[in-house]
């Protein structure tokens, strides 16, 4: 079976932006531009218009993730040849300006049927996200906190998640996956992946190695890298009549440093 680390990035943010938290204003003393623009753009991303989507990025845009203009037109185009029918829906949180420039906090929520193979995937991801605006051009764009979720079969398990926000560079990390059904006998395979968020990880999905589970869920304890940033934490778990993958994005921070999507 393959992660669908695309899919969770998929995520495709498209409304999403970047920077430390300012004074945020509530959403309903927004501008009208800026409600219109995020009305264009999920409105864009719902015909999968990659063209009319990239018109609201700047050509020198740039996100945390590290992904350029050029490299958010390519893994759009990728990502909706691949999995097609994805709707986004996005609410605007708060907004700010700064200077020259607005930034929003928004709630995105994209939803959808992709196939995997031949398998079809009930697809869920919602993410937080910040935006700065110029001249009603995304210029920079960062993922505050992410989760996805696909499921699979007649009766897919429901999954419970324990994984902080952030963790400090260097410091170990708990990551629970449970079960919350009885498993009644019934065996459970899974898998827990940890990867970097970045360029590869939204384009190339991989391949999984399941093991037999001996509980019911996923037990782990993770260790962060030794550099900020962020990463990708996933669970599968399967059994004979469903599967579940869930994603969530962690922080890595420096010693002292907010948490992100806190």
């Amino acid at each position: 079976m393959q992660s669908l680390s695309l899919s969770s990035a998929v995520v495709l943010s498209a409304v999403v932006g970047s920077g430390d938290r300012l004074m945020a204003a509530p959403p309903e003393t927004a501008p009208d531009s800026v409600l219109e623009f995020i009305t264009n753009l999920d409105a864009a991303a719902n015909q999968a218009d990659v063209r009319q989507v990239m018109q609201h990025y700047s050509p020198e845009f740039r996100s945390a993730d590290g992904l350029s203009y050029r490299d958010m037109e390519n893994t759009l185009t990728t990502l909706w040849e691949q999995y097609p029918g994805l709707t986004y829906e996005t609410q605007l949180l708060s907004w700010e300006q700064d200077g020259d420039a607005i930034v929003t906090e928004t709630m995105t929520l994209i939803t959808g049927t992709p196939l995997v193979g031949d398998r079809p995937f009930e697809f869920t991801s919602t993410l937080e996200a910040r935006q700065r605006l110029v001249d009603s051009e995304i210029v920079e764009q960062e993922i505050l906190a992410e989760e996805t979720v696909l499921m699979s079969g007649s009766n897919p398990p429901t999954v419970q998640i324990n994984l902080p926000t952030s963790v400090t560079i260097g410091r170990s990390f708990s990551f629970d996956a449970i079960v919350m059904e009885p498993l009644a006998g019934e065996r459970l395979m899974g898998v827990a992946i940890d990867e970097p968020v970045d360029l590869a990880g939204y384009l190339d999905p991989m391949d999984v190695q399941l093991t037999v589970l001996p509980a019911g869920g996923l037990f782990k304890i993770g260790q962060a890298p030794v550099t900020p940033g962020s990463r990708w934490i996933s669970a599968v778990l399967v059994r004979e009549d469903g599967i579940t993958m869930v994603t969530r994005r962690l922080h890595i921070v420096r010693p002292g440093e907010a948490p992100r999507g806190s």
